[in-house]
């Protein structure tokens, strides 16, 4: 597919605009990889934000579904070298045919929203097992920093297995961040698994069907609290296991893994917040800090060469 140069360039500044607006903390951890690097990842990680917006964006489950396909029918485009308009398609597009990313980590974590859209009607549908949401967390996150990895020329299983602790435990932390969201737009929380619900309380079943309640929007009991302090320790284990491996691994691939940094940051925030996903503390700076405090956070960690 051949585009004018003033074209690629403009598409790979909607890319960052997208990133900078829609995900920010993981815009600043980017602002600290090589140019050849930090270009490729911010068309994938603005691709992330296509496919994880695309059901908030819709005002209904199946145009949100039709989103997906989509980009679905797009993958393939670009992989057969056919035209597409869209700028983060052809910021994508470059990145596939400089950079020669596989198509299989982009197909998976496509793959994981649709399946994820495909159940959002399903009425009764709540995950079996903490190990389903993080293969879900690994579809979706790790994938992007594989293919980050990809782009830096990385060919390394230690960085590999430290992608995937990093991305699972972003996933997890982000999930349990978006709770009230999804409580609020869809009356029900649909990233809890069933077996941790019914050890706190929290499952009830009717007529063959599940259902977690977990209370008024807002409000938040000691049931869901242990719920999410699960999740959030495994989570923990997970960064544990990443940071394990840094000493492995070298200056380029540890800035590749800096979304360590913002995971750990939800991570510390909601302990702050013993666990209440409804504080609004939460929401507010980045993560729930001031901005020029994650900044030197994040800073601080890319300084010393760690994640």
């Amino acid at each position: 597919m051949s585009i004018s140069s003033n074209s690629l360039k403009a598409a790979f500044s909607h890319c960052v605009q997208q990133v900078r607006t829609y995900d920010y903390h993981h815009y600043l951890c980017l602002l600290h990889l090589r140019p050849a690097t930090r270009k490729a990842a911010f068309a994938l990680r603005a691709f992330n934000i296509e496919t994880s917006r695309a059901m908030d964006l819709a005002s209904d489950p199946k145009t949100g579904l039709m989103r997906l396909l989509f980009w679905q029918e797009t993958l393939n485009k670009i992989y057969s070298n056919k035209p597409i308009q869209h700028p983060v398609a052809q910021s994508l597009s470059w990145v596939v045919s400089n950079h020669k990313i596989s198509k299989h980590w982009l197909k998976r974590s496509l793959e994981a929203r649709i399946n994820d859209a495909n159940r959002v009607g399903v009425e009764g549908f709540v995950p079996g097992s903490i190990s389903e949401l993080e293969k879900y967390a690994e579809d979706t996150q790790s994938t992007i920093l594989y293919l980050t990895l990809q782009t830096g020329g990385v060919q390394s299983t230690v960085a590999d297995h430290a992608a995937s602790h990093v991305g699972k435990a972003s996933g997890l932390l982000l999930l349990l961040k978006s709770i009230p969201h999804h409580l609020s737009r869809y009356g029900k929380v649909p990233y809890l698994p069933a077996d941790l619900a019914e050890k706190h309380g929290l499952l009830v079943k009717n007529g063959g069907k599940s259902e977690i309640r977990v209370g008024e929007t807002g409000q938040m009991g000691h049931e869901l609290a242990d719920s999410v302090f699960e999740i959030a320790s495994v989570a923990r284990a997970h960064l544990k296991k990443a940071r394990e491996l840094e000493g492995k691994l070298n200056g380029e691939v540890k800035r590749i893994l800096l979304p360590a940094v913002p995971a750990q940051v939800i991570l510390d925030q909601l302990e702050k917040r013993r666990f209440d996903v409804f504080d609004s503390r939460l929401f507010k700076g980045v993560l729930g800090i001031p901005p020029l405090w994650y900044q030197l956070k994040l800073g601080w960690y890319a300084w010393r060469n760690k994640y």
